[in-house]
């Protein structure tokens, strides 16, 4: 999202998630589930490992 200058509105138009859970992802307050990462990867043509920091990627 911060890579491609993406708003969150913009985002959820793309991914066909809703705004409310990429605010809840973002903030911390949810951890997303493995179908919403696919989503998220699939709508944003980037790959699942793309969303997330890890010394293991």
């Amino acid at each position: 999202m911060y890579r491609k200058n993406l708003t969150i509105r913009q985002v959820s138009i793309l991914t066909g998630v809703p705004r409310s859970t990429i605010s809840d992802i973002i903030s911390g307050k949810t951890s997303p589930r493995m179908e919403t990462m696919e989503q998220l990867a699939a709508g944003l043509k980037i790959r699942i490992a793309d969303l997330y920091e890890s010394d293991y990627k």
